[in-house]
């Protein structure tokens, strides 16, 4: 456990964090300082990957949470406050995704991506800010996508959803700014993980000018920056970690 790294002494909840770049952004910010609630739907690798970081001498505690249940927010956050008696961080990183043509999207399918992916991270915001507000402020750190600022052939569900995310970060953004709370929406490229696995060979990577997908200890480096009080003047904003991507 790091006592003097920027996060130290913070308390910090992360969705869709039993694997991918959940699971790194919990390692990395529990390396920081802080105590870190890893939040997930996939209690058993959940719960070895809370067992891996503890292992490592890292301050991490599973929990299951559906982020499109406004209980079980409630209960996730009630655990920080008898465990930590405090929340500085939310890293709304829960995120599920489908591909296939826009004229044959299904409603069910539409409603069921977004209700985790945008309606998911409003829910957390809902329930946070309390908190932060009690501490004097705090971080909010929304996970969108490059396809949330420019459309994807085959994503019109996922793109709308985090297109939507990033609305929500900036008006929450504007509405928080009074408490000292920042919101920002990180927007990442092409990412190795499990989530990414079904792409066809290449994915975004030829349209990248650095020439592949980024790893997800780069990805955590950004969300531990924002989180932390080095990006104290930053919010509403798009942060964009995307090898070039956005740059065509």
């Amino acid at each position: 456990m790091n006592s003097s790294g920027r996060l130290a002494g913070k308390t910090v909840l992360i969705t869709g964090a039993a694997r991918g770049q959940g699971a790194s952004h919990a390692e990395l910010l529990a390396a920081e300082g802080a105590r870190v609630l890893a939040c997930d739907i996939q209690d058993e690798e959940g719960r070895a990957t809370a067992d891996r970081l503890r292992q490592a001498g890292l301050d991490v505690e599973f929990l299951h949470l559906d982020v499109r249940s406004p209980r079980e927010w409630a209960r996730a956050v009630a655990h920080a406050r008898t465990t930590s008696g405090r929340l500085d961080v939310l890293v709304n990183n829960a995120g599920i995704i489908h591909v296939g043509p826009l004229l044959d999207e299904r409603v069910d399918d539409w409603n069921a991506l977004l209700s985790v992916n945008t309606t998911g991270a409003l829910l957390g915001i809902q329930a946070a800010v309390p908190m932060m507000r009690e501490v004097g402020g705090g971080s909010v750190i929304n996970v969108a996508s490059i396809f949330g600022v420019v459309g994807a052939v085959g994503y019109v569900a996922y793109s709308a959803s985090k297109a939507a995310l990033i609305a929500v970060t900036k008006t929450a953004a504007l509405e928080l700014a009074v408490d000292g709370i920042r919101v920002n929406a990180l927007c990442p490229g092409g990412v190795n993980t499990p989530m990414t696995e079904h792409e066809q060979e290449g994915g975004v990577v030829p349209q990248t000018p650095m020439g592949r997908r980024a790893h997800v200890k780069e990805i955590s480096g950004v969300v531990a920056f924002l989180a932390s009080d080095d990006a104290s003047f930053i919010t509403g904003a798009e942060v964009t970690v995307d090898g070039g991507f956005l740059a065509h």
